[in-house]
């Protein structure tokens, strides 16, 4: 599983690098993915991270 936030969508509201911090990271205002391949045992915090988002910035590839 392939995970990615576009920063362009993103507003930076670390909603994903709160739940998810070993995934996702700030970079300055925006979110960003700390890895591409989703670790085993991380898939269910990604799925969760891609819901919560408020603006749909992230999304995985199965």
């Amino acid at each position: 599983m392939k995970v990615s936030v576009n920063a362009e969508e993103c507003t930076g509201c670390e909603l994903c690098v709160n739940s998810c911090p070993d995934l996702f990271e700030l970079d300055g205002d925006v979110a960003k993915a700390k890895v591409e391949i989703v670790p085993e045992g991380a898939e269910d915090c990604a799925r969760q991270a891609v819901e919560d988002c408020p603006v749909s910035a992230i999304t995985i590839e199965d």
